[in-house]
């Protein structure tokens, strides 16, 4: 199993917005799976092109895709429309790929380009609940600005900690990511005051990845509370 537990959080969190914006239907059960199944084989997938050695990871590229596989077609079968994401969906991980390539995936730009690619499964849940994507546009645009600012103060807390140009665009974007949270729905005015609060005050206090899991973990928790308020 991939060593990046923030990375569940990442998977997790758009996919629940989503059930709790557009509903539950049967299909989100097969989706999920596929969504994981995903998400392990991409990363043992973009780790054999960055370590050059693909037969390493042999036994799960296979395990992973036959699970992808097999429950994506079960999703697709039940609704056909959702192949037209399938561009998107590639596109990012092409993306990622490249970074790989070059031993730089810990790079900000693949950050923000894989907090884009999990957010985008929320118009896929809805879709798959019949409705449009465009009626989960305001919750796609709020766990999207989560996401990326939560990139942006992690690295300002741990890769970054010295980097005060770091430190400065992610308070910035928060702040901006309050404004538009606000404007779409007064209810996630708190969640994203909170994030502002903890962008600008607790890179300074040195905190350790164990405490920083934690802070993110109550982050989302209020995320998807507002998201059910605002429902």
């Amino acid at each position: 199993m991939p060593p990046q537990h923030g990375a569940w959080a990442m998977l997790l969190l758009p996919y629940l917005a989503g059930l709790l914006s557009a509903g539950f239907a049967w299909p989100d059960l097969p989706l999920l799976v596929a969504w994981t199944g995903g998400y392990l084989l991409s990363y043992f997938a973009l780790l054999a092109v960055k370590t050059r050695r693909p037969a390493r990871y042999r036994d799960q590229l296979l395990a992973y895709g036959l699970t992808t596989l097999a429950a994506g077609a079960v999703v697709l079968a039940a609704r056909p429309q959702l192949i037209l994401y399938a561009p998107v969906f590639a596109l990012a991980l092409a993306v990622n790929g490249f970074f790989a390539s070059r031993r730089d995936d810990r790079a900000l730009a693949n950050g923000l380009v894989s907090a884009a690619a999990a957010t985008l499964i929320l118009p896929v849940v809805a879709s798959v609940a019949g409705g449009s994507p465009w009626d989960a546009g305001g919750t796609f645009t709020v766990v999207l600005l989560y996401l990326a600012g939560t990139v942006l103060f992690v690295k300002s807390c741990i890769r970054e900690r010295e980097n005060k140009a770091m430190f400065a665009a992610s308070a910035a974007f928060h702040a901006a990511a309050l404004a538009v949270a606000a404007w779409i729905a007064p209810v996630y005015a708190v969640a994203f005051g909170w994030y502002l609060v903890r962008a600008a005050g607790l890179p300074r206090r040195r905190m350790t990845p164990l405490q920083l899991g934690l802070v993110e973990i109550v982050s989302s928790l209020l995320l998807l509370v507002s998201v059910a308020l605002a429902a």
